[in-house]
C-alpha cells in the first residue's frame, strides 16, 4: 500500500513538472524566474537551495495584466471591410466570438483549415475558369469599373492613335487601375478618329466589364483655365449690374411712392383752401349786397308834396 501511494505521488510530481515546463502558460498566471541560479547537485541528491537567496524571483510574464492580443482567424466568406474567403485576419476577440465564429464567417487557423484553404487557392488559380471564384479585391475592382468612364484627349499630332498600351496607361493615370494589355480588348485597333467607343477589361480572368471610352479634341489646360477665369469675371460683372439695377429700381420706386403721397396731401390742402375761400367769398358777397339794398331804400319825408 505504501509503495502504491508513493507511485501515485511520483506520477503527480512528474505531471506537475511537465506542466511547469509547458510553453503555453495558462490564462491569469504569472511566470517568474529565480534571480539567483541554483547550483547543480550530485546525481541522485536534492538541489542545495539557499534559505533566502533562492527565494527571490523576477517576473518574466504576467498573463493576467498583459494587453489583449487580437485573434487570428481564417475567413470562410467575404466580409466587407475585412477580407475575402481564405484570407487570414486578426480581429478583436469580442468580434470573433460574438459575430464571426457564431455566424460561420470564419474558422480557427488550425493546420487542417490552413491546408484546406491553401488547396482551394491553388485550384482557384490553376482550375478551370468556370470553377473559379472571384476574390474580394476582384469584386471591388469590378464594381469600381462598372461606375467608371474613360475620357482621353487627342494630342495635336497627325500620328496620334489609341492602342492597348496607351489605353492601359490612361486607365492607370486617370482611374488608378493597373490593367495588363492581355486583359484589355478594344472594338478595333488602332483608334484615330474622335468619338465614343468602349473597351473591355477582364478581372482575374473571370469577370469582364465594358467601360465607355471617349476620344475628345485636345484642350490646352492653360487656355481652358483662362476661359474659366473670364467666364467667372463675366458672371460676377453681370451679378453686380443686376444688383445695381435692383437697387436703382428700389430707389425710384421709393421716390415715386413719396411723390404720390405728397401729391395727395397737396391736392387735399388745395381743395380745403378753395372750399374755405369760396365760403369766405360768399359771405363777403352777402355782406356787400345787404347795405346796397338799404341805401337804395329812402326814408319817409315829412315835408308836404308840392302841387
Amino acid at each position: 500500500m505504501w509503495s502504491s501511494g508513493r507511485r501515485v505521488l511520483q506520477d503527480l510530481l512528474s505531471q506537475t513538472a511537465v506542466r511547469s515546463l509547458s510553453l503555453t502558460p495558462a490564462q491569469n498566471t504569472v511566470v517568474v524566474e529565480r534571480w539567483w541560479q541554483v547550483p547543480l547537485s550530485k546525481a541522485g541528491s536534492p538541489p542545495r537551495l539557499h534559505p533566502r537567496r533562492h527565494r527571490i524571483y523576477k517576473v518574466v510574464e504576467d498573463t493576467k495584466n498583459a494587453p489583449k492580443k487580437n485573434m487570428e482567424l481564417i475567413l470562410t466568406q467575404t466580409v466587407p471591410k475585412l477580407g475575402g474567403r481564405g484570407e487570414t485576419v486578426f480581429v478583436k476577440k469580442s468580434v470573433a466570438r460574438n459575430k464571426l465564429l457564431p455566424e460561420g464567417l470564419a474558422v480557427y487557423p488550425s493546420q487542417e483549415n490552413k491546408a484546406m484553404f491553401a488547396e482551394e487557392l491553388r485550384l482557384l488559380r490553376e482550375g478551370r475558369p468556370e470553377d473559379r471564384i472571384q476574390t474580394r479585391t476582384g469584386q471591388l475592382t469590378v464594381e469600381f469599373l462598372k461606375r467608371s468612364k474613360l475620357k482621353i484627349n487627342k494630342m495635336p499630332s497627325e500620328e496620334f492613335q489609341l492602342t492597348k498600351e496607351s489605353v492601359c496607361r490612361q486607365l492607370f493615370r486617370k482611374l488608378g487601375v493597373v490593367v495588363p494589355p492581355h486583359a484589355l480588348s478594344l472594338p478595333f485597333e488602332p483608334i484615330k478618329d474622335l468619338g465614343d467607343y468602349w473597351c473591355e477589361v477582364t478581372v482575374n480572368g473571370i469577370n469582364t466589364v465594358r467601360i465607355p471610352l471617349s476620344l475628345v479634341p485636345y484642350e490646352d489646360q492653360s487656355a481652358r483655365y483662362q476661359q474659366q477665369l473670364k467666364r467667372q469675371k463675366q458672371q460676377q460683372t453681370a451679378s453686380d449690374i443686376s444688383e445695381a439695377a435692383d437697387e436703382e429700381e428700389a430707389v425710384v420706386k421709393a421716390v415715386s411712392d413719396a411723390a404720390v403721397e405728397a401729391g395727395k396731401d397737396s391736392v387735399s390742402q388745395v381743395s380745403e383752401a378753395s372750399a374755405s375761400g369760396g365760403a369766405s367769398a360768399a359771405e363777403e358777397t352777402t355782406a356787400s349786397a345787404t347795405p346796397t339794398t338799404q341805401d337804395t331804400t329812402a326814408p319817409p319825408s315829412d315835408r308836404p308834396k308840392k302841387d
